[in-house]
């Protein structure tokens, strides 16, 4: 049997997202050209996301759409908030089935290149000041993608520190209270600061972050590599490795549906 494709989309997650997507009612009046199927645009932006291509090389014999229609239509489902929406159910169906763990969460940074420019960027210092990005997560202690954010490439990742915290979703999937908050938060060396643990405290999470000057061998990267294995699935999508897009929430688009893609991938394993 043939492997599917990392764009093609099964009837089990298209029933996942297809109700999150906004009712396009067709006029009838001058309808206009038929609306190309929602499903099959979903799937030209996976292909996007996948490859890395260029929207107007997108395959026309693939059926997706042209390449400005499946941009057009990433940029209206981005704008009625479908992908942290798609996140977050995921994510519920994830503690569901108790394969999330809130008992620590681990945070780090990854810069990628951005050749276009475009808000939320800025001059790398780890890319001799070459204008780039900077991809900011937290996992849970398993490595699922609870939040990410984009920031230029030359902001520390101590400041996204509170703003990751803050950006993960309540969490439904159990009886009781939607869970938000981890016990833990773990960080290298460049999330230390004791302003921001005081921060970390005031939100009820306990900071555990390595000293800078100490000698390594912490313990940490016993527990840290979840969200380094995090960085790495998403940056399989080639759209991720480099920022193409100028308009910055195009990017967190995918950014957010590569998050939500490796929670579909979590389920499907269970």
């Amino acid at each position: 049997m043939a492997r599917p494709k990392p764009w093609d989309v099964d009837d089990e997650l298209w029933a996942v997202v297809e109700p999150l997507l906004p009712k396009v009612e067709r006029r009838v009046r001058h309808p206009g050209r038929k609306r190309h199927p929602d499903r099959l645009v979903f799937q030209g932006i996976l292909f996007v996301l996948h490859t890395g291509i260029a929207w107007e090389h997108l395959p026309q014999e693939l059926g997706f759409g042209s390449g400005m229609t499946c941009w057009r239509r990433l940029a209206a489902w981005t704008e009625a908030g479908v992908w942290p929406r798609l996140h977050q159910v995921l994510l519920a169906r994830l503690r569901s089935a108790d394969a999330l763990d809130f008992s620590w969460t681990a945070v780090d940074g990854s810069p990628i290149r951005a050749p276009k420019g475009g808000h939320k960027t800025g001059r790398s210092p780890v890319d001799r000041g070459r204008t780039g990005s900077k991809h900011h997560l937290i996992t849970d202690a398993t490595g699922i993608p609870l939040a990410a954010t984009l920031t230029g490439g030359n902001r520390n990742d101590v400041t996204q520190l509170i703003p990751l915290l803050q950006a993960v979703p309540p969490v439904r999937g159990k009886r009781g209270r939607p869970r938000r908050r981890p016990d833990i938060v773990l960080g290298d060396r460049g999330y230390d600061h004791d302003k921001y643990r005081r921060l970390v405290w005031a939100l009820g999470v306990k900071p555990v972050i390595a000293r800078r000057g100490t000698e390594h061998g912490s313990g940490l990267g016993t527990q840290r590599w979840v969200v380094e294995r995090a960085f790495a699935h998403l940056h399989w999508s080639r759209r991720l490795r480099i920022r193409w897009e100028i308009r910055d929430d195009i990017h967190e688009a995918f950014l957010t549906l590569g998050c939500a893609l490796i929670c579909w991938r979590r389920l499907t394993n269970l």
